[in-house]
């Protein structure tokens, strides 16, 4: 039986936060992600804000990432306890437009936990849902910044059809796991050894 999209944005929230949970002090200030500019918490904050668009994106027009540095720089005034009070309740009760917008709040989520997990070596056993978001997230990601998945072929090895270049098209093509094939995609160049490049 398939799990409701937002069922599982908020299952995938929860996680993250067990993972925050775990993160000594340090690491939830400062630790390294695969976004080179944020710690944990940063990824926390700019998730926070994901949930309020009209307030946090559309004073900023076609400037996101300029919105995303504005969440940041907002919620590094707050302490830890109260982001993570913050988090609990932004888990439990998803906002209308992100339960609306489900596919695409969770790609984000879950690409964003992956970059804290793989950022400070640790590891978790990602959901199928969480893979397949991270996958379909990514490709979206690609389109507006290195459209790899308009230059490639791109084969899940974990059960999912191809996606990509049409296979009428010769291409080249790369065989992985959800997971990397979408943070590939998605600009995370540091699973690409965890690619089969054919």
């Amino acid at each position: 039986m398939r799990i409701p999209l937002e069922r599982q944005l908020r299952e995938e929230r929860r996680r993250l936060l067990d993972t925050l949970d775990g993160l000594s002090d340090q690491a939830f200030e400062s630790g390294h992600t695969l976004c080179s500019e944020w710690s944990p918490r940063d990824i926390l904050a700019h998730l926070l804000a994901v949930d309020h668009p009209v307030v946090s994106y559309l004073p900023y027009g076609v400037f996101p990432h300029r919105a995303n540095r504005a969440q940041v720089r907002r919620a590094r005034r707050l302490p830890r306890s109260r982001m993570m009070t913050l988090g609990r309740a932004w888990a439990d009760r998803p906002s209308l437009t992100s339960r609306l917008g489900a596919s695409i709040t969770l790609g984000d989520l879950s690409i964003h936990h992956q970059d804290i997990v793989r950022g400070l070596g640790l590891r978790r056993d990602v959901p199928a849902s969480a893979s397949t978001a991270i996958l379909w997230d990514g490709a979206m990601l690609s389109m507006s910044t290195n459209l790899r998945i308009l230059r490639y072929r791109l084969v899940p090895t974990d059960g999912h059809p191809s996606i990509g270049r049409p296979l009428a098209l010769p291409a080249p093509e790369i065989h992985g796991t959800r997971e990397a094939l979408g943070l590939w995609l998605a600009g995370r160049d540091c699973v690409a050894d965890e690619l089969a490049f054919r």
